[in-house]
């Protein structure tokens, strides 16, 4: 079992978002993976983007540049 650690959990309104995101992501090089909604969080769809905190401000950036708008961003151990 994986250590878990405190980790950047960016959620969605919709699960098209979600997938946007993804691909958005592997096209900028942008770091991170989809994961399930921990279920300390509410959110309105079943997937979210994992990343580190420190690359907090890069991933703000590339959502903001390709028009991906995020339900919510948490810091929680994932």
């Amino acid at each position: 079992m994986r250590k878990k650690e405190l980790k950047l959990v960016v959620t969605f309104h919709t699960t098209a978002d979600a997938m946007a995101m993804e691909k958005a992501c592997k096209e900028n090089n942008t770091p991170g993976r989809i994961i399930p909604v921990p279920r300390a969080i509410s959110a309105g769809c079943g997937l979210s983007w994992c990343a580190a905190l420190d690359e907090r401000e890069e991933i703000i950036t590339m959502m903001e540049k390709v028009g991906i708008e995020p339900e919510d961003l948490h810091e929680c151990l994932v």
